[in-house]
């Protein structure tokens, strides 16, 4: 082990706990970080102390949003016709991306996994299934990740909704992999190509 002084050391190990960050990595940014001025770090670690202040859930469809108003609920730019499930505020962005879905978004925060303690009515089923009533939504898009959990969460929400037709993005998405992993022209096919459940 290289014997770095402690503060380093410290800033390594914070920086590895980033997804994708190995070892050499998280020396390399500790390092580039080392130099830069005194006002960009603390300018930095203020981003970083406040973000989770800042940042705040949107009550009704779960994406982010920095201030009262949610773009993604905004229905004077969206369409409330077509409702996406995804599992996590980050998949907004990836569907964004493809420019394809201009309706709205509903984030689960979670996916089935009973080894974990993740049962359904972590899903709050009857929430999204009075969002599809009050729009009257017509498609129902289930956008989750290809995995065992996301296959288990979407047959279980194709059971449980009902009141429109329901859809799971086109296969050709690489099994086992996150959506915002996914080059968008990959995603934006798979949206295009979705199939009835």
């Amino acid at each position: 082990m290289i014997n770095y002084p402690i503060p380093l050391l410290t800033l390594i190990a914070s920086l590895r706990k980033l997804p994708g960050v190995g070892k050499k990595t998280a020396e390399r940014f500790a390092f580039q970080m080392i130099d830069w001025q005194e006002d960009s770090l603390e300018s930095f670690g203020d981003i970083v102390k406040t973000i989770k202040q800042k940042l705040h859930t949107c009550k009704e469809c779960g994406c982010l949003m920095s201030d009262t108003h949610c773009l993604f609920c905004d229905l004077g730019n969206r369409s409330s016709k077509a409702l996406c499930i995804i599992a996590s505020p980050k998949d907004v962005y990836a569907m964004e991306e493809t420019s394809v879905f201009k309706g709205i978004y509903h984030v689960l925060g979670t996916l089935l996994s009973p080894l974990e303690g993740i049962t359904p009515d972590k899903l709050a089923i009857e929430k999204i299934q009075n969002r599809i009533d009050k729009h009257q939504i017509q498609e129902v898009i289930i956008a989750l990740d290809s995995t065992l959990e996301g296959d288990a969460t979407a047959l279980y929400l194709n059971k449980m909704l009902s009141n429109a037709t329901i859809s799971r993005l086109a296969l050709g998405l690489p099994i086992g992999s996150p959506l915002d992993f996914i080059d968008e022209g990959t995603l934006s096919q798979a949206f295009t190509g979705r199939q009835n459940f």
